[in-house]
């Protein structure tokens, strides 16, 4: 390399998904009548709605189709969105000023971070939570502060804890509700007190909101009175529309903020194709039964997922919701495991190995199946084992199979 990189490079490593697909690879490369069956990462294996595909072909036939777009998102989205979320969270927006569409809803944690985040400033990061809400803070060389999620408590802020930190200098908050990893529902109640300590402790604090329609009662927080002056909210049509790789994302409340987030993104790109954004429009008008349909399928996959963890010998909630099921792994004999700090930035290895970890490697190198070990969510997450619902019955059948034989071994 010529150069040196940013020292700010210094404080992330590559995401642990990129890594673990890489290896999946490698090993598929070596067993080709046998590939690995990979439930680790969230990302649906269906189809858009056919309204959709079919807004986005006759878009991409028309000539003028093709051009840069709007930093803004064209109006058309606006408003979907906006009727979207005054039909199915009650909440009404102004599509002018209160609506940024995004590249994916991960575009917005980092543009968020690069807005309001100056070097020294902190954030509250979950632990558990996404690993992306660390990194982005980091590489803005802000300091990451984290407030514990704990089975005990529902996997919800303990507001004691919160009140007894030192906030000095803690600008933004990260809360995802209902939450991944762990399958908590969103609930009323901690959304309210979530918004009042939000507004006393003057902090921007950001709902993380893709997962509200996989097997969960949509809710957003900025239903709450007061949370315009404290909230935003991001959503995505990634779990919701099976639009993963469609990169079709939203941040909607303060004007003020969207405003100033709107400086920063269209100094870095320009509005997504027209096609995507007509057929997120498509997607965005289904009615309930696309969103039932989807349901039926999810709850038939998670009931194979959690005879999954109940082979391995998982404790784990079955009233969650959410892509993802979790669980608790068993105690290991002759495994103590080893506090993996933060988690979010740590790359797997013999020296450093957490339960679940050990598990996970088990699986994937005995019987051919990934699943997420917790800990790359944070030292929280250390001793669980997470499950994806993005593969379809007979799949997670054959996973099954494959991990019971593997445990049957001797």
């Amino acid at each position: 390399m010529i150069i040196k990189p940013a020292d700010r490079t210094l404080s992330v490593k590559e995401y642990y998904f990129s890594i673990k697909n890489r290896e999946i690879a490698r090993l598929n490369a070596s067993r080709p009548s046998d590939p690995i069956i990979n439930l680790g990462i969230g990302s649906p294996d269906g189809a858009p709605s056919e309204e959709a595909v079919e807004a986005m072909v006759e878009c991409a036939r028309k000539p003028g189709s093709h051009g840069y777009q709007s930093y803004t998102g064209i109006p058309e989205l606006r408003h979907a969105i906006a009727g979207w979320y005054d039909r199915w969270y009650g909440v009404e927006l102004d599509p002018a000023t209160e609506i940024q569409p995004l590249t994916g809803s991960k575009e917005g944690i980092l543009l968020l971070s690069l807005t309001f985040l100056n070097k020294g400033d902190r954030v509250l990061v979950p632990n558990p939570g996404y690993p992306t809400y660390t990194s982005a803070t980091k590489m803005c060389e802000a300091e990451v502060v984290n407030y514990d999620l704990l089975e005990d408590g529902g996997w919800y802020p303990d507001f004691k804890q919160l009140e007894s930190m030192d906030l000095t200098g803690v600008k933004l908050m990260w809360v995802n509700y209902p939450n991944m990893p762990t399958g908590a529902p969103a609930r009323r109640d901690v959304f309210e007190k979530l918004v009042d300590f939000s507004r006393r402790h003057k902090i921007l604090l950001i709902n993380d909101n893709p997962y509200g329609f996989i097997l969960n009662e949509p809710q957003s927080i900025l239903s709450v009175p007061g949370a315009r002056e404290c909230c935003m909210e991001m959503n995505s049509l990634s779990k919701s529309h099976n639009m993963a790789g469609w990169r079709v994302g939203m941040l909607v409340g303060d004007a003020s903020v969207i405003k100033e987030v709107l400086k920063v993104k269209s100094q870095m790109d320009s509005g997504m194709f027209r096609g995507i954004q007509e057929a997120a429009v498509a997607a965005l008008n289904a009615g309930p039964e696309w969103y039932e349909t989807l349901n039926a399928e999810y709850r038939r996959r998670r009931e194979l997922a959690c005879r999954i963890m109940d082979t391995i010998g998982c404790t784990y909630d079955p009233a969650a919701g959410g892509l993802y099921v979790w669980g608790r792994v068993p105690e290991m004999p002759g495994q103590a495991g080893h506090d993996v700090g933060s988690g979010h930035d740590v790359t797997p290895g013999p020296d450093r190995v957490s339960p679940a970890q050990a598990l996970s490697d088990k699986f994937l190198y005995e019987a051919g199946v990934f699943l997420t070990p917790g800990f790359i969510f944070g030292s929280n997450g250390a001793n669980y084992l997470r499950i994806s619902l993005c593969a379809n019955v007979p799949t997670l059948e054959k996973a099954l199979e494959k991990i019971a034989f593997s445990l049957s071994a001797k």
